[in-house]
């Protein structure tokens, strides 16, 4: 049974999986476009931090940042082994269970252009895309989307 809780990305198998995707991200874009947080920056208070494990093994990590009129998707990362497996879905479903009881009207996300896969998530969670919100600015390989919520 696939269970996502809230948790720590200090824990072990979180920051494994956090590492995992960092290096995916600096991979594949530019350093000045890539906007993962940090481990240190997903222990604010503001983050509501996710794992979603079977059993003892975690698969897959986001979060929710509380950015006062608006939710923003962070973090969003499963392990390659269980991809395929509704881990993704599973996390999206809290984080934006969890953005609708702190009352936020909108989520909001930037992913990169090469992550089809991430595309395709959200657009079947009813995410559009949207210009640049927050401190981002438009680049080559942003995509922003959002979703309202009520």
């Amino acid at each position: 049974m696939l269970i996502v809780e809230r948790g720590t990305p200090k824990d072990p198998q979180a920051t494994a999986l956090l590492h995992q995707s960092h290096a995916l991200m600096q991979s594949l874009f530019n350093p000045e476009d890539n906007h993962y947080l940090s481990i240190d920056a997903l222990c604010a208070p503001h983050i509501r931090f996710f794992m979603a494990r079977r059993g003892d093994q975690v698969l897959g990590t986001g979060a929710l940042a509380l950015m006062g009129d608006y939710g923003e998707v962070k973090s969003m990362f499963v392990a390659p082994t269980a991809r395929g497996q509704g881990v993704a879905q599973a996390l999206l479903r809290q984080i934006e269970d969890e953005a609708r009881q702190n009352a936020l009207p909108v989520l909001r996300l930037e992913t990169g252009d090469k992550l089809a896969a991430a595309h395709r998530l959200y657009q079947a969670f009813g995410f559009q895309n949207c210009g640049p919100f927050g401190g981002y600015s438009a680049n080559a390989s942003s995509l922003f989307m959002e979703k309202p919520l009520v």
